[in-house]
């Protein structure tokens, strides 16, 4: 039918333009639910297409050490699954998780003020989906949700979705500030979403004293936290704090908090194992709008997960990421303090995967990324994280994928691509370009 129109969509006579698409014109925009079009692409994902150029150093991606990955003892655990439960493990499963499984994400987190049972927890495909089942569940159009200025990307990707309006609360070096929070509050907020530990993309820590104000403060307005602790196991130093979740009330008993946490930082991100904790109510809705998304998570990579737990894998791994990361976390401040200009900012994170960079107000960081990428070197632009147009002079850096001599030839790279742009933003004719000097960043 070459040159000629074919008719499609005959069950739609009385609609013209259903009724003169051509096999080559089809206006796919015009079908999309609204929804689509809310759902921006990630600029992370979007760049990982291009990281898999040879010599290239990523700073990009939230990716553990892949050299760390136990091959041996997770060979060993999928032979020992076999053994143990056959043909089950490739059978469907329930859609809240395998009994045991659930059982040991209940007994890891209870404490005897915060009683847990396996009917509080939900297994799922890694955290991100318990990011989307929460918007699923809770969130109308136009309602307002209480995010942290700058946030991850993903939960504003999931939730723009769901037609939502976000509330940005601005950050300090202690995290979120909880004054900024309850005015948010008192504007109706529906939900609120936190990550207390190792902020991504910041890498700041929430303050005791600030948890402690938050959880007071949600108790006396109807509205849900979603606590995305991910990195809590990856403290490198300093005080070990509770999670939002430990400091609520227990989740059948009035308690406001569902925690997200996951497997994908500690024993590896291929096994898609995340999982939700909270009342049992909840965690029933939850299940309904998981079984509609993808029945159940995969019941072999559950089974396997759970061999690796019950061998102690977790707590001889933990170990050693926290050394090696540590290093490397090390390794990239002191070259970034050698490497880059003065006027650059950045924190020292006590724990997790990113360190956060504040280039001078007038340096676009999306703008110096395709000559970094030139060089061989990828970070994240910053202005993806934040709301309301912010952020444009930020990036962040990963420190966990790379071992110390790739993160110190990247980071000698990323300093020379830094250095004239930042000269020319901020330096007087003639002047010469001095070294970083300060290695604190104020979140503003």
């Amino acid at each position: 039918m070459a040159g000629k129109t074919k008719k499609y969509w005959a069950a739609f006579p009385d609609d013209p333009k259903l009724g003169t698409m051509t096999a080559d014109t089809v206006h796919w925009n015009d079908l999309f639910a609204r929804r689509a079009g809310r759902t921006k692409p990630s600029a992370l994902r979007q760049l990982m297409k291009l990281l898999s150029r040879p010599g290239m150093i990523s700073f990009a991606g939230g990716l553990p050490a892949a050299e760390l990955f136990a091959l041996d003892q997770v060979e060993s655990a999928v032979h020992a699954v076999f053994q143990r439960v056959g043909g089950a493990a490739l059978q469907y499963g329930e859609t809240e998780g395998i009994p045991e499984l659930r059982q040991w994400v209940a007994h890891r987190y209870a404490t005897p003020q915060m009683p847990l049972k396996p009917e509080n927890v939900l297994i799922t495909s890694g955290s991100q989906q318990v990011i989307d089942l929460v918007g699923r569940v809770f969130l109308n159009a136009r309602d307002r949700v209480i995010v942290e200025n700058p946030t991850y990307l993903a939960a504003l990707q999931a939730w723009r979705a769901y037609e939502t309006c976000f509330l940005p609360v601005a950050m300090d070096a202690q995290g979120l500030r909880p004054d900024d929070f309850e005015i948010r509050l008192q504007q109706g907020a529906r939900m609120a979403y936190v990550m207390p530990n190792f902020h991504n993309p910041t890498g700041v820590t929430l303050a005791r004293e600030r948890r402690q104000r938050l959880i007071a403060l949600l108790q006396r307005h109807e509205t849900v936290l979603v606590e995305d602790n991910p990195y809590e196991e990856l403290r490198y130093e300093g005080e070990a704090l509770p999670g939002l979740l430990a400091l609520d009330r227990p989740p059948d008993q009035g308690g406001r908090v569902i925690r997200a946490g996951t497997f994908s930082k500690t024993l590896m991100p291929g096994l898609r194992i995340g999982w939700a904790i909270g009342p049992q109510e909840v965690i029933m809705q939850l299940a309904k709008a998981k079984q509609a998304v993808d029945l159940h998570t995969s019941t072999f990579n559950q089974f396997v997960a759970l061999e690796l737990v019950h061998r102690g894998y977790l707590e001889q791994s933990l170990p050693v990421l926290r050394q090696t990361y540590r290093e490397r976390r090390d390794a990239m401040l002191t070259a970034m303090a050698e490497h880059f200009p003065a006027g650059c900012q950045w924190n020292k994170p006590e724990g997790g995967m990113f360190i956060f960079v504040t280039l001078p107000k007038d340096v676009a960081a999306a703008d110096l990324l395709p000559r970094a990428l030139e060089r061989n070197v990828a970070f994240v632009p910053g202005q993806d994280f934040h709301l309301e147009g912010q952020g444009l002079n930020t990036l962040r850096l990963n420190f966990t994928k790379n071992p110390v001599p790739e993160i110190l030839a990247g980071i000698k790279c990323l300093g020379e691509v830094l250095t004239p742009a930042v000269a020319a933003a901020t330096r007087p004719p003639g002047a010469a370009v001095p070294r970083a000097a300060s290695t604190e960043v104020v979140l503003a």
